[in-house]
């Protein structure tokens, strides 16, 4: 048995070196050859790497906007399949007291309203985003603190003309200042910044940085003077009470409009993790989407790879007869001419991965996102690339084998 082994290490090693041998004979053309299955491997790498950049950043921004978050809102009418404003305003601050009361699932809930509006300090002037909420709206939507506080629920019952502001409007209003203590007019009202609010970053509303946030029920009746809320915002206790919250919301407001058994909902529920999922699904289905046109690459690698080791096949002929006619089997020819083909095709697999990560790290970070190389997809471009190496170097080694000896002697 050890000498089995043995014989066959041996064996092994005499077919690596003279595979070796033979593509450093031409290092041009197995290059080239090799250049099929380089950049198929690479765009593979690259495609997924941006496809999973995208899903971890599109997942991140989402997270971003509030953990176990249900969002509250009147309906929106559809125009030709897409969602357009609310039809009528029916949410009032009593149904955020009622969601508060009576749905126990709920860790928070805030009453929330906005309004675009102009923003001057002594400094200068700055249009933003003004959100009124309950102080349990930065918790919601996973507001920091960066300095000062927020305001409380006597300061919200008071109407205070309080506020905490983004890093954006800091930076317009405020440059190299503090401006915790500082005085603000929006609109024609004055209010007085007691807190600024740690950089977030983009996310699907826009710059979440260019954000004043207020007293829901300043911003409601100083602010818009308008009478219901644009949403209600809440935190569900935990990710696995999300569905049993859902629905006792949509009972518990059912309630709170009066309407009747058969009667549509003049409101509607928004479950972040519903929205969390159908991204991860699309950018997934677009990952295996820009895979299988990248993987069309490692197809056309193939094809050379076949095409150049029949080439080899026609020009070794008379080696290949000497060998024979010296005692080799047919299948010794075989696992050479493979072995050949194996070899190229893994070099040329190995050369793409390290261009393919270069690449992905290149793109993502110009378009600044996260890097994400799973080792699974580096596992299956090796083995793939492999995998293409005996599939089309096969029928050339196969047809190495078959040769018949006098004629191969014969050929010039």
């Amino acid at each position: 048995m050890p000498e089995q082994l043995l014989h066959a290490t041996h064996k092994w090693k005499n077919l690596f070196k003279s595979a070796t041998t033979s593509l450093l004979k031409n290092r041009m053309r197995s290059l080239l050859t090799a250049l099929g299955i380089i950049i198929g491997v690479g765009a593979v790498i690259v495609m997924v790497s941006i496809g999973q950049g995208v899903r971890a950043n599109i997942q991140g921004r989402i997270s971003s906007m509030g953990a176990n978050l249900l969002t509250v809102s009147p309906v929106r009418a559809m125009t030709g399949g897409v969602s357009q404003q609310a039809t009528r305003n029916t949410l009032k601050p009593e149904d955020a007291e009622a969601l508060r009361a009576q749905v126990q699932e709920l860790e928070a809930v805030s009453a929330v309203t906005q309004s675009r509006q102009q923003v001057v300090s002594r400094n200068g002037n700055w249009n933003t985003t003004i959100q009124g909420g309950d102080p349990s709206y930065f918790d919601i939507r996973n507001w920091t603190l960066d300095t000062g506080r927020t305001f409380n629920e006597s300061e919200v019952r008071g109407r205070a003309k309080v506020a905490v502001i983004g890093q954006t409007v800091v930076t317009q209003l405020f440059p190299n200042q503090n401006p915790i203590g500082q005085q603000i007019r929006i609109g024609t009202v004055p209010f007085t910044v007691i807190g600024t609010l740690e950089e977030k970053g983009s996310g699907f509303g826009g710059n979440q940085d260019d954000v004043v946030i207020a007293p829901w029920s300043t911003v409601l009746y100083r602010l818009s003077g308008e009478r219901y809320l644009q949403s209600i915002n809440v935190s569900a206790a935990s990710p696995d009470v999300m569905a049993v919250a859902e629905a006792r919301i949509q009972s518990v407001m059912r309630v709170q409009h009066g309407l009747q058994t058969g009667q549509a909902d003049d409101f509607e529920v928004q479950n972040q993790a519903d929205l969390l999922e159908t991204a991860s699904s699309v950018t997934q289905t677009l990952t295996l989407f820009l895979g299988a046109i990248a993987g069309i690459s490692l197809l056309v690698g193939g094809i050379g790879i076949m095409n150049i080791m029949l080439v080899s096949v026609t020009e070794r002929t008379r080696e290949i007869g000497i060998r024979l006619a010296v005692g080799a089997r047919g299948s010794d020819v075989l696992e050479q001419f493979l072995v050949e083909a194996v070899m190229l095709s893994l070099a040329g697999g190995i050369l793409g991965m390290g261009i393919g990560v270069g690449l992905a790290a290149l793109v993502t970070n110009l378009m600044g996102m996260p890097l994400v190389i799973s080792p699974l997809v580096l596992l299956i471009a090796a083995g793939f690339s492999g995998a293409v190496g005996v599939f089309f170097g096969y029928y050339p080694a196969r047809k190495a084998a078959a040769l018949d000896p006098i004629e191969a002697l014969r050929y010039e």
